[in-house]
């Protein structure tokens, strides 16, 4: 049996610029340029830590401050027993919040509900380009890729441009996919759910942890998101060049964890079997990667001691 777990917070991004030690006195043009690529980089990791971090929608609402019984990094969490509905954490789980790229698992979810030919080409076009955050994308315009294969990135690797193009493609256009993803959230009852685009990329992709729990678990009933969203890493032909896609989720690979359903990126999901019981974890607003990854751990050893309940159900 499997569990989910949804988590959204601040992304981490590591980045580490080459070092390389000369052998002679005077280095050659290629280890000079590679010196100089390492300095540029250097530069511009002290140029991003004086750049101050702006704070999540949960820090300006002050819910960083809630404390709960479980200690957790996370400003919200809901965590229920997938098959009964039994809530086994909550805290602050009806507070709205912008859910970023768990946009794409409604985005899967309608263009696998529609049975759309996913072996049909789509080319990716100026329109799919991010000019909400200017984020940068390994398909350039002009890329042709199947519909399948841009479900499986925008699901497994959180590819905006891919999950752009699938709703720009679908049937009526983006807008009247955007209507349908709204339509779908009222259909499966999540009342506190509002779309705007197809990537998450938009700020007013908002819902609550309640919501996105009602999301995972229908999402999970989709045999196709669960295989292309738990996969570890991706091909795709992009003319005579092989572009290869890894998930971003480091569970998937971790023997401890049994992913049932994943979405990765600047939020991510993962699952487990925890005590023999199927649960939904949804963490939002935590302090970081490690920080969220910390959450569910510590989720995890707390179902284990109290799997059928006992102790009582921390709330905040």
């Amino acid at each position: 049996m499997r569990s989910l777990i949804v988590t959204l917070g601040l992304s981490l991004l590591l980045v580490q610029g080459a070092t390389w030690a000369a052998a002679d006195s005077k280095p050659s043009k290629s280890r000079a340029k590679t010196t100089q690529a390492a300095k540029a980089s250097q530069a511009r990791k002290a140029a991003a830590k004086s750049i101050p971090q702006r704070p999540s929608y949960g820090q300006l609402a002050g819910l960083r401050s809630s404390t709960d019984a479980l200690a957790l990094n996370s400003s919200v969490a809901y965590v229920i027993d997938q098959d009964t509905n039994e809530v086994l954490v909550s805290k602050n789980d009806d507070v709205v919040l912008p859910i970023a790229s768990i946009t794409k698992l409604m985005t899967g979810l309608l263009v696998s509900e529609a049975n759309l030919d996913l072996d049909e080409h789509i080319t990716i076009t100026q329109d799919d380009v991010d000019t909400e955050k200017g984020s940068s994308s390994r398909l350039k315009v002009g890329t042709v890729l199947t519909r399948g294969e841009l479900m499986h990135l925008s699901l497994m690797a959180s590819e905006n441009r891919a999950a752009h193009a699938l709703g720009r493609t679908y049937p009526g256009g983006l807008s009247a996919f955007v209507n349908l993803m709204n339509a779908k959230a009222v259909q499966l009852g999540m009342r506190d759910t509002r779309y705007v685009e197809p990537t998450g990329l938009s700020s007013k992709n908002q819902s609550s942890a309640k919501d996105l729990a009602t999301l995972v678990a229908a999402a999970y009933q989709d045999s196709l998101l669960r295989d292309f969203s738990t996969s570890v890493s991706h091909v795709v032909e992009v003319g005579r060049q092989s572009l290869r896609y890894n998930t971003t989720n480091r569970l998937i690979k971790n023997p401890n964890w049994d992913i049932g359903l994943q979405k990765t990126g600047y939020i991510s999901e993962a699952g487990r079997c925890l005590a023999g019981r199927k649960l939904i974890m949804v963490f939002l607003d935590s302090a970081g990667k490690v920080g969220r990854i910390a959450d569910a751990e510590r989720v995890r050893r707390w179902v284990e001691v109290h799997h059928a309940g006992r102790g009582g159900v921390p709330h905040t």
